[in-house]
């Protein structure tokens, strides 16, 4: 389970999210979508705490850690948050001097000290997973985009984080390298990966999400299981905002 509770975060005078509440079950996967600027990516940064709140609590599992303004938090705080997700980031952010294999493999040998074996045993049980094992010994650079952020999400998982957080993970693709992200992300849900994704992609939410969290000025607008929200939504703004969506162009999971 992950708790938020009264999560506020400023930037000087700029108040960017307001006393967000949110509660997100083990299993599921939930889409924090919403216009530009409406503080969808910033709540997913302090979910692990890359932008840390200013006031707030965040609970995940059995750990929690509470902000006070003008408060520092302690690293071990930061720590013990961090240590259970897993982040994959817009622009996939692999090491381009380390194969897809050491990628995935780097933060198992260097933060949690595994020995190289077990790290790679378990790289090269991700990389299947994520159908990239024919390319564990390629440089990032001879990578197409989708190709990388499939290597990112399987370096994501090393640690079997608890819950793994998505930002923006389609956004720099073209449809048909963003369908092959959308095909892992559906197969982890299937699962019952525990995922938070910020997103543009509305079609990615409505094909894998089980609930949807409508952000807009920092707010949270409307929240609700994901057909309810793009089936029938109850605030105005919202369907204005749903109304988007191509139905044209759908992704096949």
């Amino acid at each position: 389970m992950i708790e938020l509770s009264h999560i506020e975060k400023h930037f000087g005078e700029h108040v960017i999210l307001k006393d967000i509440g949110l509660l997100i079950p083990e299993g599921t996967v939930t889409a924090l979508v919403g216009p530009s600027g409406g503080g969808k990516s910033t709540l997913l940064r302090c979910i692990n705490l890359l932008e840390i709140p200013t006031s707030g609590t965040i609970r995940i599992g059995g750990e929690a850690v509470t902000f006070l303004p003008g408060k520092k938090t302690g690293w071990q705080d930061i720590q013990k948050i961090r240590r259970q997700t897993g982040m994959v980031f817009q622009n996939f952010q692999l090491f381009p001097h380390q194969t897809a294999i050491e990628n995935v493999m780097e933060g198992l040998v260097t933060v949690l000290r595994w020995p190289a074996e077990r790290a790679r045993n378990r790289a090269v049980e991700l990389l299947t997973k994520v159908g990239m094992a024919h390319k564990m010994d390629a440089w990032p650079s001879t990578l197409s985009g989708g190709q990388q952020q499939r290597v990112a999400i399987a370096r994501a998982l090393a640690p079997s984080p608890r819950v793994l957080l998505c930002d923006e993970p389609t956004s720099a693709l073209d449809p048909e390298l963003a369908a092959e992200v959308v095909d892992v992300l559906g197969k982890l849900a299937n699962e019952g990966t525990t995922m938070v994704m910020a997103t543009h992609d509305l079609r990615l939410a409505s094909k894998i999400a089980t609930s949807v969290v409508f952000l807009e000025a920092g707010n949270i607008v409307e929240t609700g299981p994901s057909r309810s929200i793009f089936g029938a939504p109850t605030q105005e703004r919202t369907k204005q905002f749903i109304s988007t969506l191509n139905a044209g162009h759908t992704y096949d999971i």
